[in-house]
């Protein structure tokens, strides 16, 4: 049996005392995170942090922090959120080199923010929209799944790399729902579509985006009006996939022409599709896993990117998705 050292006691100084004080946040708010992540306590004078707990721990938080500095040093603003983000993906797995994750910039939206992965997983999506021409993001909501497809896409029309974007999702209720609601047929199904708008609009200015949208360079439309075409030299999204039906999702895979991209998301846990009805994504999933050239990335509750409160939101309804008798 290995006998630890239940009092280990680390010194570390940073060499930059301003960037030091951005690693530590306000009132040393990032130490406190880190230090009740890790189970350690932290003291600091000036530059000079002092992690006291048992060796495993004392290590951990060592390491965080040491890659947090790395992460300042090399000019990424390291706010808050990263903190927790870095937190969680070091106290899982204490090998994980962040700056391989972080600086991984996707895209610069019109505000000047960076878009960039925020987990492993999100790496691996990454990595794998670039060498994949067909790629299947799966997991719950709240994972990026669909917002970093959305930031490559937009990059790839920026690099010239495709003429075109299409965003789709299935319009769940279309037919006699939408047959009560005001307007014409892309009216009725506009509030579907209206994520994928907000996400466009969040990563361009207004006006740009609208600009492509009306020259059909940037398309969202539902997922039935893919039928009968060939998507070539395009970057194409199909999102809510766990919503379409396996006739749907075949064709939808079908569409796919040169030098095209497609990225197919969805959470299997939340289809609004009828009981008698199988999801094509599901179907997809056990039917496409293994061929060449198409990949699937998996996320979990530890890629959530929202409010921490989702996470514990998917912890509560998945234990009692493990509750129910089989």
């Amino acid at each position: 049996m290995t006998d630890y050292n239940l009092n280990a006691k680390t010194e570390l100084t940073f060499s930059d005392i301003n960037l030091a004080r951005e690693l530590f946040g306000e009132q040393d708010s990032n130490l406190k995170r880190i230090a009740e992540a890790a189970d350690v306590h932290i003291q600091t004078r000036g530059n000079t942090v002092f992690i006291q707990g048992d060796t495993i721990s004392a290590g951990l938080a060592e390491n965080i922090l040491n890659q947090l500095y790395g992460l300042i040093k090399e000019g990424y603003p390291v706010y808050p959120k990263d903190v927790e983000y870095a937190t969680n993906i070091l106290c899982r797995d204490n090998s994980v080199k962040l700056k391989e994750i972080f600086l991984d910039a996707v895209y610069v939206t019109s505000k000047k923010r960076t878009i960039a992965p925020k987990s492993p997983a999100q790496k691996e999506y990454i990595d794998a929209i670039r060498s994949f021409d067909i790629v299947f993001g799966i997991g719950p909501a709240g994972t990026g799944k669909t917002y970093l497809a959305m930031a490559m896409a937009v990059a790839a029309l920026a690099k010239k790399q495709v003429s075109r974007i299409i965003l789709t999702r299935p319009a769940v209720e279309a037919g006699e729902a939408l047959g009560f609601l005001p307007g014409d047929l892309a009216e009725k199904v506009n509030p579907y579509l209206r994520p994928l708008y907000d996400a466009l609009h969040d990563m361009m200015h207004f006006e740009k985006s609208s600009n492509l949208l009306q020259q059909d360079i940037i398309e969202v439309a539902p997922l039935a009006f893919m039928r009968g075409r060939t998507l070539n030299d395009s970057f194409i999204i199909l999102d809510e996939a766990q919503n379409s039906t396996t006739e749907q999702m075949k064709m939808f895979l079908t569409r796919i022409g040169f030098n095209s991209k497609a990225v197919i998301t969805g959470d299997i846990t939340q289809s609004d599709l009828p009981s008698n009805r199988a999801s094509g994504l599901v179907e997809a999933k056990d039917l496409l896993n293994g061929i060449e050239g198409i990949r699937f990335v998996f996320f979990s509750k530890h890629d959530v990117v929202r409010h921490r409160l989702v996470q514990k939101i998917i912890n509560a309804y998945e234990q009692k998705e493990n509750k129910r008798p089989i």
